[in-house]
């Protein structure tokens, strides 16, 4: 069953019984989104796959990590993107900004207008949708990866 909560409500259904609650993302409400980084796996030669995380850069300097729990819950939380790291040989973890490579690319330099977030009792939160003027981007949980799409 998916919950959907409206402003200002304080609802715990989008507490992870195990990451705990994050920051209610609602605080991007207003605030332009100056820059995107993600982050990707890169095993070898081949392109790499991902997103694993997002980090949306605020006009304000504030950054805001969106990734997927280990029990698949959707987690948000201010945090800076980190350096990427080798693996050794399972591959490499590269931290970059993004240009093209994610739907929020399109939205840089624009006004969040609002948030909704989506999520069950027992796993928390499980996707979130992001409005600007242009459109909107939904970030979700799905079979345990990220996934970045339009709305």
């Amino acid at each position: 069953m998916t919950l959907r909560s409206p402003g200002g409500e304080s609802a715990r259904w989008h507490e992870c019984p195990l990451h705990g609650r994050g920051v209610r993302p609602e605080y991007l409400v207003g605030r332009w989104l100056a820059q995107v980084f993600t982050s990707r796996h890169r095993n070898g030669a081949g392109p790499p796959s991902g997103p694993l995380d997002a980090w949306l850069i605020d006009g304000e300097g504030g950054s805001t990590r969106i990734t997927i729990g280990t029990d698949w819950c959707l987690i948000v939380e201010t945090s800076a993107p980190h350096e990427g790291y080798d693996m050794g040989e399972w591959g490499r973890v590269e931290v970059a900004p993004v240009h093209t490579e994610t739907p929020f690319a399109n939205h840089v330099g624009e006004t969040v207008l609002a948030i909704r977030e989506e999520g069950a009792p027992a796993t928390g939160r499980l996707a979130l949708e992001i409005t600007f003027p242009s459109g909107r981007v939904r970030c979700e949980s799905w079979a345990g990866d990220l996934r970045l799409s339009t709305g």
